[in-house]
């Protein structure tokens, strides 16, 4: 998995790419928790470039969602792939997290 990350206005915006399978979760878990560890801020996945996830990658987005919400923050999630797209909508994650077409539209 390879990560970029960047502050955009509010949001910190977190773009993993790659296959995000049970192994590297566990380090996007720790880079996120890392990253916004030092205050409230916001976070945006920008998903353009996740060609798989697991669903522990689902729990650490779940997770995170939740931290946000418990600090008063926001987590979107943009630009979801077709597979990421579909194993969101089967694992109902469309119903419960905040999903946006474009990085554009997640950071208005």
């Amino acid at each position: 998995m390879q990560m970029t990350h960047r502050q955009e206005g509010e949001f910190l915006v977190v773009a993993p790419s790659g296959r995000l399978d049970a192994l590297v979760s566990q380090q996007l878990e720790e880079s996120v928790n890392t990253l916004l560890k030092d205050g409230p801020g916001s976070i945006v996945f920008d998903c353009a470039e996740v060609s798989y996830a697991s669903s522990a990658t689902l729990r650490v987005f779940l997770a995170t969602a939740k931290r946000a919400k418990t600090r008063g923050s926001r987590c979107r999630f943009a630009n979801l792939t077709k597979p990421l797209q579909e194993l969101f909508e089967m694992s109902g994650f469309t119903d419960v997290l905040e999903i946006h077409e474009s990085l554009e539209s997640a950071l208005a």
